[in-house]
């Protein structure tokens, strides 16, 4: 088959971005169709792409626009109106806030779009900008937001098969679609091995200097990162966040001695963080699915994450982790104490059992899985 890979665009890298290189790997000779294409902004992803064969739209070319791509969203329909995708086989779009599953494709062509989310500020859901916050801009938001979501909505209608990246996702596709879809997990980077643990079950969460908490996630608003800090500046406990984002300023500003600010890392320095973490905390708000924590549990690392969103279908209570009900710190800091509650065998039960969870989410499974599916819907 003539296959194409559609991605909303190419400027950061995060879970999205993960999903669009595994397909990558399936499909290594499909051309990537994208919106914008920016690689400098990739930062170490960069290497990662750029051997691609990438296609940017037309808004990519104009410089003195290209930079304004969120408050001309509106122009969205016609960037992705505008690819021709004949003589294709197959289209699989990796579809999120930039809606890129609105391609257009004509029989015999077949489009599956892998949806990550439906856009966030459609639909009310928490973004990494407040941007209501502002009379001018919330009245321009609301104007162009009408229209985009009647064209978001008409344009999940071209599709032929949804796959959702969680159970919390098929739920919002048929709420705003009214579409099925199939429940393909994203794929993470699962180790062969896994260290011994740090040592736990002492009654406390800062006495162990040489133990840290730990967090990987792009520093935006509905990350919550805020609400770790604040735990961490109050118990004492030593948190390590690992990524970068417009918020980093701010947090910092926030943050007390026990707190560092890692950056973006190397794959290897990234393995190293995650072995000798205690636990991975995960405050996001409705998030579909959240590939970091998994990540973690691959390295046999619970997590104690904000009970919201995909976070429900992944993180079991006191099983390979622990889920806080209340979005603030105190109700985290209750988790954490549990955890450190823990006798070493307990830990240890709950660090197996975190690996084995992870396993469900391996490249290998992601691959098996979408190569399936295209079979199952071409013997149709």
């Amino acid at each position: 088959m003539k296959i194409a890979l559609v991605h909303d665009q190419l400027q950061e890298f995060g879970g999205a971005e993960r999903v669009l290189v595994a397909l990558k790997e399936i499909f290594p000779e499909a051309p990537v169709f994208t919106s914008l294409y920016i690689p400098q902004r990739l930062g170490i992803h960069r290497k990662k792409v750029e051997k691609w064969k990438i296609i940017a739209s037309w808004f990519d070319k104009i410089p003195l626009i290209k930079n304004m791509y969120s408050p001309l969203r509106f122009l969205t329909p016609l960037i992705w109106e505008s690819f021709d995708f004949t003589g294709y086989d197959l289209v699989i779009s990796s579809s999120g806030s930039y809606m890129s599953k609105g391609i257009i494709t004509r029989p015999p062509t077949v489009h599956i779009s892998y949806l990550h989310h439906p856009p966030r500020y459609l639909y009310y859901y928490e973004t990494a900008v407040e941007w209501q916050k502002h009379l001018p801009i919330k009245i321009y938001g609301h104007i162009i937001n009408h229209n985009l979501r009647a064209w978001d909505y008409l344009s999940s209608k071209r599709v032929d098969h949804f796959i959702a990246n969680s159970f919390e996702t098929k739920a919002r596709i048929k709420k705003f679609y009214r579409r099925d879809s199939e429940v393909i997990y994203p794929p993470v980077t699962i180790q062969s091995t896994i260290q011994q643990s740090t040592p736990i079950g002492s009654g406390s969460i800062s006495n162990n200097q040489q133990s840290y908490y730990i967090t990987v996630s792009r520093l935006a608003r509905a990350k919550h990162v805020d609400i770790l800090i604040k735990a961490a500046n109050t118990e004492k406990f030593h948190l390590k966040i690992v990524g970068a984002g417009r918020d980093e300023q701010y947090l910092r500003s926030i943050a007390g001695s026990t707190v560092e600010f890692v950056g973006e890392v190397k794959d290897s320095k990234r393995d190293h963080l995650y072995q000798n973490a205690r636990a991975f905390l995960f405050a996001s708000v409705d998030e579909e699915f959240g590939i970091a924590p998994v990540e973690a549990m691959g390295y046999g690392v619970p997590v104690i994450a904000y009970k919201s969103g995909g976070l429900k279908e992944t993180v079991k209570e006191g099983v390979n982790g622990f889920l806080f009900d209340e979005l603030n710190s105190d109700s985290l800091v209750s988790k954490i104490r549990t955890l450190e509650s823990l006798s070493k065998e307990e830990y240890e039960q709950m660090r197996k059992q975190a690996r084995m969870r992870a396993k469900d989410f391996s490249q290998e499974e992601f691959k098996k899985n979408i190569l399936a599916y295209i079979n199952t819907i071409r013997s149709v």
